[in-house]
Formats: C-alpha cells, sequence, structure tokens
C-alpha cells in the first residue's frame, strides 16, 4: 500500500509540474503574440515553410542522442552501468528530458531515482552527473555564444561574468582542500551537519567528473550537440523567410546559444518567459525580423527543443514504468527528496 502511495505521489508531483509549466508557457507564447500582433503571428505560422520540420526534428534529435552518449559516458566512467543495457540507459535519459521544464532543469535528477530503482546506486552518487552535464551544456552554450559576441556588444559583460563564475567553480571543485573546507563551514551553519555529508559525497563524484580530461570530451560533445540545435534555428529561420547566409547561421548560433543561457541562469522553469523574451528581442535587433517573424520563429524553435523533448520523455518515462525497478519506491523517494534538497 504504501508503496501504491508513493507511486501515485511521484506521478501526481510529475503530473502537477508539466502542467504548471504548458499553462506558463502558454501564457508566454500569447503574451509575446500580443505584443508582436496575435493577427500576424498566426499568418506567419500559417506561410512558414513546415517542408523544413523534418530538418528541424533532426537537428533536436541529434542533439538528444549526443547528449545520451555524454549521460552513457559519465555512467560508465564511474562505473554506476551495472545491470544497465544501452537501451535501458537511453531510456532513463530520455525519459528525464520529461523535467526539462523545472527550474534550472535540476528536475533532470529524476533519471539518478529511475537508476537507483534498476540497480541500487546512490542517488547521491548518481546525482552529479546532472550536474556535470549541466555545467559542460553551460559551457559549450558560451562557447557558442562567443562565436558570434561581435555581433552584440551590450551582451559582453554577462558573457564575461559567466566565464569567470564557471572557471571560479571549476577550479574549486578541482581543488579539494578548498570545497572541503568551504562544506565544513557549511556544516557549521542551521541544518549545516545535515547536509554536510550529502555534500561531500557529491563533491567526490562531482570532482571525478570534472577531471580536465573528463571536462574536455564531455565539453567536446555538448559542443556539438548543442551545435545541433543552433543548426536547427538557423532553418527555422530560414522558414519564416530569411536568406540561407553564413552570418544568419552566424546569428542563429549566437541567439539560440545567448537565449537558452538567459533561461539557464534564470532559474524558470524551462527558462519559460526569459528564453523567449530574449530570443525575440535579439532577432529584433541583429537579424531585423518583424516582430510576428521573430515571435513565429521563437514559438517553433521552442517547440522543437523544448516541448518536443518532454513529449519524448512523457513517452519513454511510461516505457519504464512499465518494467518498474524491484527496489522499494518508498525509499527510492526518500532519497530523491534528500537529493533535491541539496540541489
Amino acid at each position: 500500500m504504501e508503496q501504491k502511495a508513493a507511486t501515485t505521489s511521484l506521478r501526481a508531483g510529475l503530473r502537477k509540474s508539466i502542467l504548471t509549466s504548458l499553462i506558463i508557457g502558454l501564457a508566454v507564447v500569447i503574451a509575446i503574440s500580443l505584443f508582436s500582433d496575435l493577427r500576424a503571428v498566426g499568418n506567419d505560422l500559417l506561410t512558414f515553410d513546415w517542408a523544413l520540420l523534418p530538418l528541424i526534428l533532426i537537428g533536436t534529435v541529434i542533439n538528444y542522442w549526443l547528449r545520451w552518449l555524454k549521460w552513457d559516458y559519465y555512467l560508465r566512467y564511474l562505473k554506476l552501468d551495472r545491470d544497465i543495457d544501452r537501451s535501458t540507459s537511453g531510456l532513463i535519459f530520455t525519459a528525464g528530458l520529461v523535467m526539462s521544464v523545472t527550474p534550472g532543469k535540476m528536475g533532470e535528477v529524476l533519471k539518478s531515482f529511475l537508476l537507483r530503482q534498476r540497480n541500487a546506486t546512490p542517488i547521491s552518487r548518481s546525482a552529479p552527473i546532472v550536474l556535470a552535464e549541466r555545467l559542460t551544456d553551460g559551457i559549450a552554450m558560451l562557447l557558442l555564444m562567443g562565436l558570434g559576441l561581435t555581433l552584440y556588444p551590450p551582451a559582453r559583460p554577462l558573457f564575461v561574468v559567466l566565464v569567470l563564475v564557471t572557471i571560479i567553480g571549476i577550479i574549486i571543485v578541482q581543488r579539494q582542500t578548498l570545497a572541503l573546507a568551504i562544506i565544513r563551514m557549511i556544516a557549521r551553519l542551521p541544518l549545516g551537519q545535515r547536509l554536510a555529508p550529502r555534500l561531500e559525497t557529491i563533491y567526490t563524484t562531482t570532482a571525478q567528473l570534472l577531471h580536465w580530461r573528463i571536462l574536455l570530451i564531455s565539453t567536446v560533445i555538448s559542443v556539438v550537440s548543442w551545435g545541433f540545435e543552433c543548426l536547427a534555428f538557423f532553418w527555422v529561420l530560414m522558414g519564416v523567410g530569411s536568406t540561407p547566409s553564413w552570418l544568419l547561421l552566424l546569428q542563429a548560433t549566437f541567439i539560440f546559444a545567448a537565449s537558452t543561457l538567459f533561461g539557464l541562469v534564470s532559474f524558470l522553469p524551462g527558462g519559460l518567459g526569459a528564453s523567449e523574451v530574449s530570443s525575440v528581442g535579439l532577432l529584433l535587433a541583429l537579424v531585423g525580423l518583424s516582430a510576428s517573424a521573430a515571435t513565429t520563429a521563437t514559438i517553433v524553435i521552442r517547440f522543437c527543443t523544448l516541448w518536443f523533448g518532454v513529449l519524448l520523455g512523457v513517452v519513454a518515462l511510461a516505457w519504464l514504468n512499465r518494467y518498474p525497478g524491484t527496489l522499494r519506491e518508498q525509499e527510492d523517494l526518500a532519497s530523491l527528496s534528500d537529493a533535491s534538497e541539496v540541489l
């Protein structure tokens, strides 16, 4: 009975998270459409070159496939792949996409929960993979954004700040003495004694994943994978009537990377609102699209990346639920709650 209640609670939480994000996403689309002239946006959607949709989705799928390779690489590097074949690893990764609409995408720790269900890996041991994924994705976005930084000088201060914060964070993680000293300081704070042991476990695994060689390999994978979504955005801009050129590809790369980063650092669910507004604004400023065309391009790329991923995640999660793990789900949920508190 407890296990059934735990499962029901988890599913209800997932449904609530997705429904809330859908409502927010719809509100954002309506808001930017009204700002851009709702009728004009509707006309642009009707005249969009939908023959490009397969190419756009292929770019997105390649992004997901390469990011799965990175997840699987981390999993096997840490030797957490016991009883996990490639297909199960892929399903777990894809199921995690359903939580892309959580603040900072930290809800993707759901992957750690699903992994624990199948081979008893402690969530505190695998959750750092999610942190490493987000960090390397962020570095990749910074690099892609840097390619077109000359296009929009006002973004340079934010770019510099994000680079400095990233470098400082990596240095802290790689300097064990400094990192452990910070954890000891946290242990002296209220509730710190309860969090410190978990932070130390997470730090130990994170430090392994941020070794320079591992960091380099995973960052290269991230740059290539997100590069395909930038390419997908390039095709979206062609779909709204932009003339293909190397400059348009550079603009698409910069705008997609910058708007994704803005959404990430906003810590809003899925970057909803921050990503869309920044995307429309940059398209107006750099590409010279009309407000309705910029809004249309943003709606299409968000559907083909964020919401397409969530849909794939729902399908993968439903498939995994057909073959549930053998561990006590109540214990799993307790561990997931502990990990969420730390993250």
